[in-house]
């Protein structure tokens, strides 16, 4: 990342309008679906929770919206940036220093599973878990990365007290696997699996939607239903699979 980025809270008006507007070219959302109000903003910003901006050479690059919630946490509501530059990962640094600061332990925000890039930045590189599956958690969401999918979501948890080493996962069978760009689910017996992702269900939705909608299904219906039958995520493999193992 660009060493010249810096990032601040928020706390004018004028702040938020910029965030408003960088939101919207992010996400594209139709006129009453916008990822955050700048009256909400506002609102957050004025009762001690966490509105954030990275700025490059004074134009605004990213920008990260949360609030506090139960159990010493920060929910992150919504994070958005210039992808490829690697302000996503300030801004959860930043976040992360933020929180330790406020005596708050973990951090929580939903994400797309079907994600992979996401998954992969989530799990593996800020080192966050996701700990419940949330069915079509906002429902219809009108804007040009979600349109027409229902809005399935992983809960991640960063717990960023917790400096312990993660163990490497054992080995796994394949429970849905990615074949020529589709959903095949396969014979898992063993006590740890992995479930593929798509490699970029983006380009899916806008080119094969029913191939994107298969890889909902699938996903929901091994993810998910593991998820809820107590089995936990422990890893994402550089496959773009999660690793999954059972709750004894």
């Amino acid at each position: 990342m660009n060493g010249d980025v810096k990032i601040r809270e928020l706390r004018e008006i004028d702040e938020f309008k910029e965030v408003y507007r960088l939101f919207d070219d992010i996400w594209h959302p139709a006129p009453h679906n916008p990822p955050v109000t700048v009256e909400l903003m506002i609102g957050f910003a004025h009762t001690g929770n966490y509105v954030a901006g990275a700025y490059e050479d004074g134009r605004l690059v990213g920008a990260s919206v949360g609030f506090r919630a139960a159990d010493r946490t920060l929910h992150s509501h919504v994070t958005g940036a210039v992808i490829g530059r690697g302000i996503g990962h300030a801004l959860k640094s930043h976040q992360r220093e933020w929180c330790l600061e406020q005596g708050l332990e973990r951090i929580t925000w939903t994400f797309d599973p079907l994600v992979r890039r996401n998954a992969r930045f989530n799990l593996v590189k800020l080192g966050a878990l996701p700990e419940e599956y949330l069915e079509d958690f906002y429902g219809k969401m009108a804007d040009a990365i979600n349109e027409g999918d229902p809005s399935d979501r992983l809960l991640a948890v960063w717990r960023i007290t917790d400096t312990a080493k993660r163990d490497e996962p054992p080995a796994a069978d394949v429970l849905l696997a990615d074949e020529d760009g589709r959903p095949v689910a396969k014979e898992a017996r063993g006590g740890t699996v992995l479930v593929g992702t798509p490699a970029d269900v983006e380009r899916l939705r806008r080119e094969d939607p029913a191939a994107a909608a298969a890889w909902r299904l699938a996903v929901r219906g091994s993810l998910g239903r593991l998820m809820r039958t107590g089995w936990r995520v422990v890893g994402f493999t550089d496959r773009g699979e999660y690793v999954l193992s059972q709750v004894n």
